[in-house]
């Protein structure tokens, strides 16, 4: 993980490109001051007993004082092992064990002084020490609670939507996101979390205005271009959705996927030959890229050229198990070929993957047809016939951002 930088003065992206789970920690730009509240030490204080005090507090304070942190701690330690049920000086080692960057320790302190007493104000810092350490729900669940009674509260609302956006919960991320944007238009990489969590959520009127005004403030971002072709694609636009993806594979010919979304938009439009030819250079970027391999396995069988497609769904398949679209070409085509033994797994893959989808219940249908399976192929035909196929949308084949795993909090 990349932690902010203790320093003060936040840490500088060096990128423009969208969000992974590594940004989280370079968005929230902030003084480290601001996170670790020393005036909780204060009122750490009034919760100590008299006994305590006359211990080593005194010693404590007076490292913290030198910035000698790690004998600030020991000095806390001292006073809780002496005095157990002491909140304010499990909330102060708390404070410290935050500055030494020994996240997990910061938030089990925190929470033996919440739950000696729940009045201490320290939601906030466990919040953040459970973001530290990637544990975004449990993060969630603390920022909840100050947002609850503070709903002014900024920084707070951002740490709460990047939690939610590291635990890939995208609607309620846009939903603190929002409002943490507008109050800092000039950190791109917000706005674009932000952007992202629409689109993701299917906000789609909302990614486009979020990339809209991403694209005003860097009109020559490739990824943007990418992630505004997504939300116009949903949006049912697709051939500004195309627009947009040239402009993207024009910028950075080598970005990421633009050649694949490029060619699904072509596919999409039966462009077939366009498609083709993107799918193509994807795989030259990326010869293991699963969704080029078997979109241009399809295409390679609409063009009847059946060895070449079964070769490369195969390939697809290799990549990624769960790529509907292979299985579906794979049975039609073992079909085709009177293959009747490996058509009819594939097929069955394909509905497993997706049973509202109508293409596998028709192949199947005709597979039990032609195997003499007359009620078998009543019934998948006529589910054939009572579906309708999805509109298929470029945001729903592209890959999600990568986020980093959630840690198991109890680990």
């Amino acid at each position: 993980m990349i932690p902010i930088d203790q320093r003060g003065g936040g840490y500088t992206p060096k990128s423009h490109r969208f969000p992974k789970a590594k940004l989280l920690f370079r968005v929230f730009k902030c003084h480290s001051s601001q996170f670790f509240f020393p005036e909780i030490l204060v009122l750490a204080l009034l919760f100590l007993p008299a006994s305590a005090l006359a211990q080593t507090p005194s010693d404590a304070i007076a490292f913290e004082q030198q910035q000698k942190w790690p004998e600030a701690v020991q000095a806390w330690k001292a006073v809780t092992a002496k005095n157990p049920n002491d909140a304010g000086a499990f909330a102060a080692m708390g404070v410290d064990l935050a500055r030494l960057q020994k996240y997990d320790e910061a938030a089990a302190a925190y929470r033996k002084a919440l739950k000696l007493n729940p009045k201490l104000p320290l939601q906030l810092n466990l919040g953040l020490a459970e973001f530290k350490q990637g544990h975004f729900t449990a993060a969630a669940t603390s920022l909840r609670a100050v947002v609850a009674a503070d709903p002014k509260n900024l920084q707070a609302t951002t740490l709460l939507g990047m939690s939610y956006y590291g635990a890939r919960k995208f609607d309620l991320a846009s939903q603190y996101l929002e409002p943490a944007a507008k109050a800092d238009p000039a950190n791109a990489e917000l706005q674009q979390m932000l952007a992202q969590s629409c689109l993701l959520a299917k906000k789609l009127d909302c990614a486009k205005e979020q990339f809209r005004l991403l694209l005003q403030q860097s009109p020559d971002s490739a990824p943007t271009h990418v992630l505004m072709g997504q939300a116009l694609d949903g949006l049912g636009q697709t051939p500004e959705a195309i627009a947009e993806f040239e402009a993207a594979a024009k910028l950075n010919p080598n970005e990421p996927n633009v050649h694949f979304g490029l060619g699904f938009l072509y596919w999409k439009s039966q462009r077939y030959d366009d498609a083709r030819k993107e799918f193509e250079q994807e795989l030259t970027l990326d010869p293991k890229q699963a969704h080029a391999l078997a979109y241009l396995g399809d295409v390679e069988w609409k063009n009847d050229k059946l060895e070449s497609a079964v070769l490369l769904l195969q390939k697809a398949i290799k990549e990624n198990k769960d790529l509907r679209i292979a299985y579906v070409d794979l049975g039609a085509i073992y079909l085709a070929q009177k293959n009747y033994k490996d058509a009819e797994p594939a097929l069955l893959q394909a509905v497993k993957l997706d049973p509202k989808q109508p293409d596998a219940h028709y192949q199947l249908g005709r597979l039990y047809q032609a195997t003499g399976r007359k009620t078998e192929a009543e019934r998948e035909l006529r589910k054939a016939q009572d579906l309708r196929p999805a509109d298929e949308s470029v945001a729903g084949k592209m890959p999600e951002p990568t986020t980093t795993k959630e840690a198991d909090p109890q680990k």
